[in-house]
């Protein structure tokens, strides 16, 4: 095709981020143009083709732009990224422009970032647990590779600190290559800043990739940060054999710019505003991650979103609750509490955590103890709102017991802060936990255990009969303090 049918000048209107282009038959959907106008240029990407007329999304500001004087170029080629592990230890915005002042990596190859959902023929079952060192997580709602696990979060509550938190903790057990993608969407300056020291004073820069959308940037360059994150992250998993773990925050931000655009492109409104579209949008970002049959990588999502007014029926986390597996629920009770991080279990969910944890994979112990600190969790939530009513003085024995744990449960487990904790000392600190209860109130784990585990730690003996499928763990985990069992404590009173 000549370059004269590939300049147009036919532009008939603008409106917010869209230009409409007349007689451009020659166009292809999702092929970027450059626009040409006297007081600069502007990058854009064909969005929609209807009987010679396109639709372009401007991937800048559109400010200056005038139709009748702007030449479209149309580029011959769709919305690519480089790819490849220099990527690593880079930070880039939303498009995959470098912003960390060093030169563009040299890419091994350049891959579309639309992508697509992995074949569902080709899917691999998740078998292997990712520790984020989080005790709320990794011993109530385990994270597995492959797994699309969303953090419900409120305005105004620590979202972004517990992101970076995971990324930067995170890893997997067995030597085997593992990365973290993290993609900051619609993200303050501040916040982009901070997330950039975080990673490189903690050390792990030099295993992440970086995409940093700013809250400033054109809304359509929302549409393209996690696509490009999860394009970086499908070749170190399945080209390069790496665990992957992907994590976007805030996707509340992504829906919003989603809102932005079909407004513009005057679409009829689904619920709240929101395009009708936005469940298949989102599914197309969700189901780019799992395992493929064959190959030795991953790629695991922790997408945080921002419920607005607190409201988990939204649109934005209902329809995401129903592509994920599940989800891991802030909340604003136990953060004015001071408790960090403030991870909710009991609304809280992991739907695939049967599939990496037990004998083999964690400890044979594990699903039968979350089980029961779970349950005694809920009955001690339930007894102190009781207790509110009648008063602690009107409480039963068993009552006061299951408040006590709820208390305890709350500041000893799930508020450790920045501390790393190791699968193991998260399940010790779990035994611990229970230790106000008789043995035979211990319904939810098998007998065997209970007299296993309880001895052992009581015994002070915390590295007998320990399951030692992982082998050595690396990483420096933060020490804990750990209390005395029941007998040692009656022997020092």
């Amino acid at each position: 095709m000549d370059l004269v049918t590939r300049r147009l000048r036919s532009a008939s209107g603008i409106a917010g981020p869209l230009l409409f282009l007349e007689e451009a038959r020659r166009a292809r959907l999702g092929e970027l143009v450059r626009i040409r106008f006297p007081q600069g240029e502007r990058r854009g990407q064909v969005i929609e083709l209807d009987r010679g007329r396109a639709v372009i999304q401007v991937l800048e500001e559109t400010r200056g732009i005038a139709p009748a004087s702007s030449e479209v170029e149309l580029a011959g080629e769709v919305a690519s990224l480089g790819v490849g592990q220099d990527l690593l230890g880079r930070a880039f915005d939303g498009a995959g422009r470098p912003v960390d002042g060093l030169p563009p990596p040299v890419p091994e190859a350049r891959v579309g970032i639309q992508g697509s959902a992995i074949n569902v023929v080709r899917r691999a079952k998740p078998e292997e647990f990712i520790e984020t060192g989080l005790s709320t997580i990794d011993g109530l709602e385990t994270l597995v590779r492959g797994q699309k696990l969303p953090i419900f979060s409120g305005a105004g509550l620590p979202a972004a600190r517990l992101a970076s938190q995971i990324a930067r903790q995170a890893r997997v057990h067995g030597g085997e290559p593992f990365s973290v993608v993290f993609a900051a969407i619609g993200a303050p300056h501040r916040d982009c800043a901070a997330y950039l020291e975080s990673f490189t004073e903690s050390g792990a820069l030099d295993r992440t990739v970086l995409f940093l959308n700013r809250a400033d940037d054109p809304p359509i360059e929302r549409l393209m940060t996690p696509r490009c994150a999860l394009t970086a992250a499908e070749h170190l998993a399945f080209v390069h054999g790496m665990h992957v773990l992907v994590v976007l925050t805030d996707m509340t931000s992504y829906c919003e710019a989603l809102r932005e655009v079909a407004l513009a492109r005057e679409e009829i409104p689904g619920r709240r505003g929101y395009p009708g579209y936005m469940y298949t949008d989102l599914a197309t970002l969700y189901e780019r991650a799992g395992r493929v049959a064959g190959k030795p990588g991953s790629v695991t999502q922790l997408p945080v979103l921002t419920m607005p007014d607190d409201d988990i029926t939204h649109p934005i986390p209902d329809l995401t609750g129903y592509i994920t597996e599940g989800q891991l629920v802030l909340s604003r009770d136990l953060d004015r509490a001071g408790v960090y991080p403030p991870i909710d279990p009991l609304p809280s969910l992991a739907r695939l955590m049967n599939a990496g944890i037990g004998k083999g994979r964690t400890r044979e112990d594990h699903r039968g103890l979350a089980d029961q600190l779970y349950a005694a969790y809920a009955r001690g939530r339930d007894v102190r709102r009781m207790a509110a009513i009648v008063g602690r003085g009107n409480l039963g024995q068993d009552e006061k017991r299951h408040l006590e744990f709820a208390d305890r449960f709350e500041r000893e487990f799930l508020n450790q802060g920045d501390t790393f904790r190791t699968i193991e000392e998260t399940l010790d600190l779990g035994w611990r936990m229970l230790d106000g209860f008789p043995d035979d109130a211990l319904t939810r784990v098998k007998r065997e255990l209970v007299e296993r585990y309880r001895r052992r730690l009581e015994g002070g003996s915390h590295g007998a009969d320990r399951d030692d499928a992982h082998g050595a763990h690396g990483g420096a985990g933060a020490a804990l303090d750990r209390p005395p069992g029941r007998e040692a404590a009656a022997r020092q009173a």
